[in-house]
């Protein structure tokens, strides 16, 4: 007497459905791992659009070149007197516009650790100029 067991001839009537668990847990491990990171967002405090600057309109201008040297309206400087020299710039009374322009080649640490020093040094009218060299890049 068999108990238990088909005959042997006779084809399997179920849908096997490991193979379909088994590949929806791949997806679902995936998604867990894929989607913070995609999700994942930088917060920038930028400060308010300011009206278009024009020829009169008091601006500073620094350069940031690709070796890491700065340009305070075309000259020199070194990276000590920066912030002496944004000091300056927040005492006058007029509140000049610094733009800021960076060079492609500049590195991202040194670009981070000269806006961190013209945040600190109370810098409220800042503008980045020269974006269009940037535009065929991407």
């Amino acid at each position: 007497m068999r108990i238990g067991r088909k005959a042997a001839a006779e084809p399997m009537k179920e849908i096997n459905t490991t193979p379909l668990i088994d590949v929806m847990l791949v997806l679902l491990i995936m998604f867990i791992l894929v989607v913070p990171a995609i999700t994942h967002k930088v917060p920038i405090d930028l400060p308010p659009p300011t009206p278009t600057v024009g020829p009169e309109t008091l601006t500073e201008r620094l350069d940031i070149v690709a070796s890491g040297a700065l340009y305070w309206n075309g000259e020199a400087l070194p990276v000590r007197a920066l912030p002496e020299r944004l000091e300056t710039m927040v005492a006058d009374p007029a509140r000049p516009i610094l733009l800021v322009r960076t060079d492609g080649g500049a590195r991202y640490g040194r670009v981070d650790h000269l806006l961190a020093t013209i945040a600190r040094s109370g810098v409220t009218r800042m503008a980045f100029s020269g974006h269009g060299d940037f535009a065929d890049a991407f």
